[in-house]
């Protein structure tokens, strides 16, 4: 009777491990590049100058 080889077996399931974390950090890359708006840098300095001056532009009711 042949003997298991359990160091083949072993290797197997490290490299469908290995596959797997792969795959998951592609996806995780294309979700994070995908999601985000294209701006050019023009309009990225507007939007922060705009978002930093409205707070001041009205007082606070009180």
């Amino acid at each position: 009777m042949a003997t298991p080889n359990y160091g083949y077996e072993k290797r197997q399931k490290e490299l469908a491990k290995k596959k797997k974390k792969e795959e998951k950090l592609k996806q995780k890359a294309e979700r994070k590049t995908g999601d985000e708006p294209e701006l050019n840098p023009n309009e990225a300095a507007e939007l922060v100058a705009g978002e930093v001056a409205a707070p001041d532009a009205e007082p606070p009711a009180a």
